[in-house]
């Protein structure tokens, strides 16, 4: 499992934690309450790149080593470093229920012919399992995509052992659509209807000034 150092806060101002190159953070979930600490931001990237939010990881907070998830994470909106961070304590020995980003693989046959454009309709997947099987990502190979209109559905990913699925089985993961081949076509102006209007118009108008 991986490990993150981390240090109780008491009442250092925020400002002066990150001019330290920490992150703020606070941990809480199963038998813990919320306790504020700090991480190292450069050892937290390294270790998110790798974890992401569905990898457990071990908190070491003072020596006392607290399994987590990364719950939520605050970013600076300009430079994406990380601003605040949300850990959940997790239960080791109980399924957790968490969304697994989908991480598209291969190229599609019918995509490769011509046939159509595959559209990735769901980018994320809502599994369950124990802390320590939760998989990073879920792998879902496009190759088998080889006719207009099929589709892969959630029941079709083969997931890891140990990992069961939450989201619908029939729900649809990509599929083959095709072509945009209808085309606006720019209106014909009538240039002679245009012209008999303009000349009625005139005739019109010298006939109100009589």
């Amino acid at each position: 499992m991986l490990i993150l150092k981390a240090t109780k806060r008491t009442d250092e101002k925020i400002a002066d934690i990150r001019d330290q190159g920490l992150v703020p953070a606070v941990f809480y979930g199963f038998k813990k309450e919320s306790t504020s600490i700090s991480v190292p931001s450069i050892e937290f990237i390294k270790l998110f790149r790798e974890a992401g939010e569905t990898t457990a990881i071990s908190l070491d907070v003072e020596g006392e080593k607290i399994p987590c998830l990364v719950h939520d994470l605050q970013k600076d909106p300009v430079t994406g470093a990380p601003m605040h961070i949300d850990f959940l304590v997790v239960d080791m020995n109980k399924e957790t229920e968490v969304s697994v980003p989908i991480e598209f693989t291969g190229l599609a046959e019918a995509e490769k012919a011509g046939l159509g454009i595959v559209v990735k309709v769901m980018h994320e997947l809502e599994v369950k399992a124990l802390p320590a099987d939760l998989p990073h990502s879920i792998e879902v190979d496009l190759t088998p995509l080889v006719e207009l209109h099929q589709s892969i559905h959630a029941k079709d990913i083969v997931l890891p052992k140990g990992v069961s699925l939450i989201t619908e089985p029939e729900e649809i993961i990509a599929s083959v659509s095709a072509f945009s081949e209808e085309k606006e076509e720019a209106p014909v102006l009538d240039v002679d209807s245009i012209e008999v209007e303009k000349k009625g118009k005139k005739e019109e108008e010298s006939e109100s000034s009589e």
